[in-house]
């Protein structure tokens, strides 16, 4: 049997995009299945978690990432200035 190129990269695109489109389809089903569990245990997680969470000094917690910084690029804290802090 002697097939065409044109039958050949028809035949391999086709492949291709059927394997694409069952991994979609795998992974949407996938993602689905796993976000309905996940959605129910954050609620109660998230309710709880504020309440644990010590409250910060700003000061403390400035002092404290200057003095990561200092040691992390070997030079003296007083030559750190940090303008501003976001929590992440």
């Amino acid at each position: 049997m002697d097939y065409s190129i044109i039958f050949v990269c028809l035949m391999g695109l086709g492949t291709v995009f059927f394997g694409l489109i069952c991994l979609i389809v795998l992974t949407t089903l996938l993602g689905r299945v796993c976000g309905q569990k996940q959605q129910t245990r954050p609620v109660t997680a998230a309710a709880s978690a504020p309440a644990a969470v010590p409250a910060v000094n700003q000061q403390e917690l400035i002092a404290a990432v200057s003095a990561a910084i200092g040691e992390e690029l070997g030079t003296d804290i007083t030559g750190i200035r940090i303008l501003s802090v976001k929590k992440l």
